[in-house]
């Protein structure tokens, strides 16, 4: 898997340079979810198409801004499904975006998932992978130095609630506002790398994007953000829900299936289950 990490670091550092210079309009193409895309998104899709089509240990990927997988090597083992440059709409106002990799042997599925990787364009460029362990690494000139392994507390004090809250179930906002009322500091962006980046460093807390009236399923997709993500939180010592169920055991039946999700420490997802089970 050294060579797919090698080019998750490559990849890294061009989208750094693209995102310093590219012009970030909208372009006259829509991705999978039927969204404008922004020149920005389909340059950011193109590079990392570009990297993995060098490694033969990958046989396909899947991007969040293509409608199908695309087969590159018959005699690779490892299925890459990623989101090129999540939250690329808060480039403009110069705030952190990510990519996101999910990394499965030999078929697209949670119970397929070997490793997991994000990467955080900020004020520093820095980048979670999980395999056994959560590392943590900072982009230093042309390379990617180890800083330390990534893990959670049992519990936090970040409160990351995604959604429209006009869109909520009356019990998930009584939960939400019950973790304000016992001090809890809000923390949301619009970006879900750099938010769940910031839970993970600051040593927990709890993201959920939750099932709305608008998006019964979720709007995050299960194998481009949520299956990596609670890869990586279950690695870090934290869990990942859907609200009930373990996100890591549940399937998928297209590559762009969503789910509700919630990530956090053990305490806060304890409090989601609870709440689920009363009322959802």
């Amino acid at each position: 898997m050294t060579d797919i990490f090698d080019a998750i670091q490559r990849t890294a550092k061009r989208i750094k340079k693209a995102i310093d210079v590219k012009d970030i309009g909208y372009s006259q193409q829509a991705n999978s979810s039927g969204e404008t895309q922004l020149q920005l998104d389909i340059q950011c899709d193109m590079i990392i198409e570009e990297e993995f089509s060098q490694v033969p240990s990958i046989h396909t990927i899947a991007s969040e801004e293509k409608e199908n997988a695309m087969l590159l090597n018959e005699n690779g083992k490892y299925f890459i499904a990623y989101d090129p440059l999540d939250g690329s709409s808060l480039v403009d106002v110069n705030l952190s975006v990510g990519s996101i990799f999910g990394i499965y042997e030999n078929a697209f599925g949670a119970d397929k998932m070997v490793a997991s990787c994000y990467v955080v364009f900020g004020p520093r460029v820095e980048m979670v992978f999980a395999h056994n362990k959560a590392k943590l690494h900072l982009l230093q000139g042309e390379n990617f130095e180890f800083v330390k392994e990534i893990r959670l507390k049992e519990k936090g004090n970040l409160n990351a609630p995604g959604g429209t809250q006009q869109n909520w179930m009356p019990y998930h906002k009584e939960m939400v506002d019950s973790f304000f009322k016992e001090g809890y500091r809000l923390r949301y962006s619009g970006g879900m790398v750099p938010d769940l980046h910031q839970i993970l460093l600051k040593g927990g807390g709890l993201f959920s994007y939750p099932a709305t009236s608008d998006k019964p399923d979720g709007k995050l997709r299960k194998l481009f953000e949520v299956f990596p993500f609670a890869f990586i939180y279950k690695t870090a010592g934290g869990e990942a829900i859907d609200g009930k169920e373990d996100l890591m055991k549940l399937d998928h039946a297209h590559i762009h299936d969503t789910s509700p999700c919630f990530f956090g420490s053990k305490y806060e997802i304890a409090r989601v289950k609870e709440v689920y089970a009363t009322n959802a």
